[in-house]
């Protein structure tokens, strides 16, 4: 066995609702404007699947909350249907929420610049326990309040490209493994948090997501 120079990092992991079982996360892949009316709302018109990746220590997991981050000013929710990948493909799903940096993300887009430091950045990816067995259906609801107002809501049908085509995507471009996440996209709506708000997400069949946002 090797000796380590410090210790390893524990595995991150998301709980498994109804069970003390826990899932092991590998990485976390997203999927950018997967809704047509969040794709518009953006400038953007329907394309091919792209996708850009958040570190799986970004997660903010059993109801902890993440703080506000450094370096912004203008901290965007993105409310997110998400595939959880074991040995034979999608084995559960989750709420998540996809914390933006979008002013550092306007910077980088008119630079042409990668979106790291935008998407990728500590506590950027809370994310509630995983419920194994099918997809949501079509006609569930997803939804994003902040403080009790409905900021966000749709309908898991809305997504351009289903989940099953999003992950056929990611393989052709990734070996993907078991322990491996993919946020699917987000709908129309996203807007600002304040340090100090209450988020609350949902998807139909789903465990919720709840934090409140710390100050930095």
């Amino acid at each position: 066995m090797s000796d380590w120079l410090f210790p390893p990092a524990p595995i991150p992991s998301l709980p498994i609702a109804g069970t003390d079982a826990r899932f092991p996360v590998r990485r976390i892949l997203c999927v950018g404007q997967n809704y047509a009316a969040h794709a518009r709302e953006m400038g953007a018109e329907r394309a091919e699947p792209f996708f850009f990746s958040k570190p799986a220590d970004a997660l903010v997991t059993d109801d902890a909350d993440p703080t506000y981050p450094t370096a912004t000013d203008d901290l965007h929710h993105e409310v997110e249907l998400v595939c959880a990948i074991g040995p034979d493909g999608i084995v559960g799903w989750a709420v998540g929420c996809d914390l933006t940096r979008r002013d550092l993300q306007a910077a980088a887009k008119k630079a042409g610049r990668p979106w790291d430091a935008a998407k990728g950045f500590d506590m950027s990816a809370p994310c509630g326990a995983i419920t194994a067995g099918p997809a949501p259906a079509p006609g569930a609801a997803i939804t994003l309040s902040v403080d009790g107002e409905t900021r966000q809501s749709g309908r898991i049908g809305d997504m351009v490209w289903a989940p099953e085509e999003v992950l056929a995507k990611a393989r052709s471009l990734w070996d993907v493994r078991p322990g491996d996440l993919i946020f699917t996209g987000t709908p129309e709506g996203v807007g600002p948090i304040l340090p100090g708000q209450k988020v609350e997400a949902t998807i139909a069949g789903l465990a919720p997501l709840t934090f409140t946002m710390r100050p930095r």
